[in-house]
């Protein structure tokens, strides 16, 4: 019997009141622990999937997120959380656009590309080689994987950064401006941008075409050109739109959100994925009174709504009971230790190397660490496309809750408290 309009609608309104209220009791006990509110949305997902509540009532678990119909295909309402959870990773990575002030990182080149290099070609190299001899130890590739494009993939989704939340404990413990705040922000960014590069690369390999990668990598490219030199003067027009007590005018809004969708569109459309293009119309907006107001509009309902919508369907999607055999946590194993040293211990030593004190190049690798939600991406793309099998995508996604979990109680012990107030000058 075909499902009509009105039963998916009155699913979703019990899915989202169960995910809103998962996530509201997880960020309660987290934020108890020490934890963040999107730390804990990633282990809320975890919990409502079938790990946990799927475990304790599968009935229960299966009629609130159906994944597949009775005549096969996936399951209608799957579909439409698939489709919430986007937008609201195109909204905040738009805001995350809004608040990053590229200025921080002018000075820092030098030293973040040497950080950012390590960040890339160590977990880079330890992802491919785990790949090749791990390949026959468990199910970890789609049969029609190939050793490389399986040694690529592996180690981009190592290389990751979870740049949102390092940006957001660099704002919230008020180091952003100084000079181990600097870095970190330009390491992680470039970090994050040449995993996005690598993703293309291996979803073109897996097409059969190097030319998809170059015009992925190429249309980023023009994309980000086009944006930043011709959109941002342009847009500064929406500043005036602020008035004298810091409203914002709903036309303003309404051309930021169609700039905003049509660059999502735009890099989905060439291979390099909404998220990519929402960040780059986040930052081509105007500084100041426009941002500030453009995220008082956009922060609440993204981050409390839309945004626990993608951590929730990434949790769907882990299944713990797959690692069912001692090779399969021993792979487990492996891999998320080789993502820890390859990460975090590579970045620590590229930042002393650079010059850094050892407090602050230990910050560092910890913060870089931190896979969080740029993981799951990375993740959810290479099980919608094919590439992984559930099994390396429950491994991972356990990869990226537990390195992020260990960021915020690492960083306190290793910076502790102390707030810097380097100025931006001494910071460049």
């Amino acid at each position: 019997m075909a499902i009509t309009a009105h039963e998916l609608t009155v699913q979703l309104f019990l899915q989202l009141a169960v995910i809103l209220a998962a996530c509201r009791l997880c960020g309660w006990l987290g934020r108890w622990l020490g934890q963040t509110q999107v730390v804990s949305e990633m282990v809320a997902g975890v919990l409502l999937g079938p790990s946990l509540f799927g475990l304790v009532a599968p009935a229960a678990q299966a009629w609130l997120f159906p994944k597949a119909l009775a005549a096969g295909g996936p399951h209608p309402s799957m579909l439409i959380l698939y489709a919430l959870s986007q937008l609201g990773l195109v909204l905040y990575m738009f805001m995350i656009g809004l608040e990053f002030d590229h200025r921080l990182i002018l000075g820092r080149v030098r030293h973040a590309t040497l950080v950012s290099g390590a960040g890339i070609l160590v977990p880079l190299a330890l992802g491919g080689l785990a790949a090749l001899a791990l390949r026959g130890d468990a199910d970890l590739f789609a049969p029609h994987v190939t050793a490389g494009a399986a040694a690529l993939y592996l180690g981009a989704a190592m290389s990751i950064t979870a740049f949102p939340m390092l940006a957001r404990i660099l704002h919230e413990k008020g180091i952003a401006r100084t000079r181990m705040g600097t870095l970190a922000l330009a390491a992680g960014s470039s970090d994050d941008a040449a995993a996005w590069c690598l993703l293309a690369l291996v979803l073109s390999y897996l097409e059969g075409s190097w030319l998809i990668a170059l015009f992925a990598i190429g249309g980023g490219a023009l994309y980000v050109l086009v944006t930043l030199a011709i959109g941002r003067p342009i847009l500064r027009v929406l500043d005036r739109a602020v008035d004298a007590d810091g409203r914002l005018g709903a036309g303003a809004m309404v051309t930021a959100l169609i700039v905003l969708l049509l660059g999502a569109f735009a890099t989905d459309a060439i291979g390099i994925y909404a998220v990519f293009g929402a960040f780059v119309a986040g930052l081509a907006m105007p500084r100041g009174r426009f941002a500030e107001a453009a995220i008082r509009h956009l922060d609440l309902l993204t981050t409390t709504l839309l945004l626990p919508v993608f951590f929730v369907y990434s949790g769907l999607n882990t299944q713990i009971a797959l690692l069912d055999s001692p090779a399969v946590w021993r792979v487990a194993i492996i891999l998320v230790t080789l993502s820890i040293v390859g990460k975090g211990v590579a970045c620590l030593l590229a930042a002393r190397v650079s010059g850094e004190p050892w407090r602050e190049s230990a910050a560092i690798g910890v913060l870089m660490n931190a896979r969080g939600l740029m993981e799951l991406i990375i993740l959810n793309i290479g099980l919608q496309r094919g590439v992984i099998t559930p099994t390396l995508f429950t491994i991972m996604v356990l990869m990226a809750v537990g390195t992020t979990l260990m960021t915020s109680p690492l960083f306190e012990l290793v910076y502790g408290r102390r707030v810097s107030a380097v100025p931006q000058e001494r910071a460049a």
